[in-house]
């Protein structure tokens, strides 16, 4: 009689990377919706489930660096780093983030992608269109400068530029290289 092969057990750890992963990808599909993150320590959720031995992060934040690197990713200057993470966001940070890489159009899939702390209940409503949205969408997101939304756009140019997540305690909104944003109320 033959034995069914035995599996590793599924870890709590390995179920809350997946639903990280599973929330990011679906935020990426339909930018402008929001989706819950397992965890309201979002950053370091989103690390586990992104950062790995052959990958690059950057963060403005001390105490968020070593959580981050728990899964063997290497902290980089700016420019290199694939995944920028910033739990608060200051215009003395603008100048960082302009130089992290926004692709070549050889190689559109080295850009860096920017996980930023927000809120998204706010007066400063925007309009979202591009792949994923049918037709417009709005959505309001706050704590981020004018100057900020001028630089993405500058960088913004398909199919270069940044992919973004936005994060509101355990919520997230992507929005995706992509992605066109006007804002309303301006």
């Amino acid at each position: 009689m033959s034995q069914s092969p035995s599996h590793p057990p599924y870890t709590s750890d390995e179920a809350r990377a997946r639903e990280t992963f599973l929330a990011l990808m679906w935020a990426s599909s339909y930018p402008g919706r929001i989706y819950t993150l397992p965890d309201v320590h979002a950053f370091v959720v989103i690390g586990e489930a992104l950062l790995d031995l052959e990958t690059s992060y950057y963060t403005n934040d001390d105490q968020l660096a070593p959580l981050l690197a728990r899964n063997g990713a290497r902290r980089q200057s700016p420019e290199r780093a694939a995944y920028h993470f910033y739990p608060t966001l200051t215009d003395a940070d603008l100048p960082t983030i302009s130089a992290a890489a926004v692709g070549e159009m050889l190689y559109p899939d080295r850009s860096a992608t920017l996980i930023i702390g927000c809120s998204f209940d706010t007066d400063a409503r925007f309009s979202l269109s591009g792949a994923g949205v049918n037709g417009t969408t709005a959505i309001q997101v706050g704590a981020l400068s004018a100057d900020f939304w001028e630089l993405r756009e500058s960088r913004r140019r398909y199919p270069l530029g940044w992919d973004i997540f936005l994060i509101d305690g355990a919520r997230v909104l992507a929005l995706p290289r992509s992605t066109t944003m006007i804002r309303e109320n301006a």
